[in-house]
């Protein structure tokens, strides 16, 4: 009885094994776009403060050239209101990112637990077989 017990036992650790690589898996994809998505918000952030300048230098520009005040007024209010749209992603996406990084960090720790019992799995199954073949008739 306690033979096909952990036979069992050791067919679900198997399992667990190979949820365990997918896991790792899951875990490093996770740090890289941990390691990714803060770079995406750095360079929103960037976009967005070049932006409001864009919006600003223009709002000059309309206020300050007569024939194309009519023009550049309306473009700095929309490169301003880019730029605080850039800005806000800028301050998000980092966020994102450590998010992520955490995420990939728990997972690759699950991966290699759920591994462990993995190994663990293979190896009970390795020492029943010889136990199997002595209770078989």
């Amino acid at each position: 009885k306690w033979c096909i017990f952990n036979a069992t036992n050791g067919i679900v650790d198997a399992i667990n094994g190979i949820n365990g690589i997918n896991n790792a898996i899951n875990g490093i994809v996770n740090a890289i776009n941990g390691t990714v998505n803060p770079i995406y918000g750095i360079v929103n952030a960037i976009n967005g403060i070049v932006n409001a300048i864009y919006g600003i230098v223009n709002a000059i520009n309309g206020t300050v050239n007569p024939i194309n005040g009519t023009v550049n007024p309306i473009n700095g209010i929309v490169n301003s209101i880019y730029g605080i749209v850039n800005a806000i992603n800028g301050t998000v996406n980092p966020i994102n990112g450590i998010v992520n990084a955490i995420n990939g960090i728990v997972n690759a720790i699950y991966g290699i637990v759920d591994s462990i019992n993995g190994i663990n799995g293979i190896r009970n199954i390795a020492l029943i077989m010889p136990l199997m073949a002595l209770l078989m008739p």
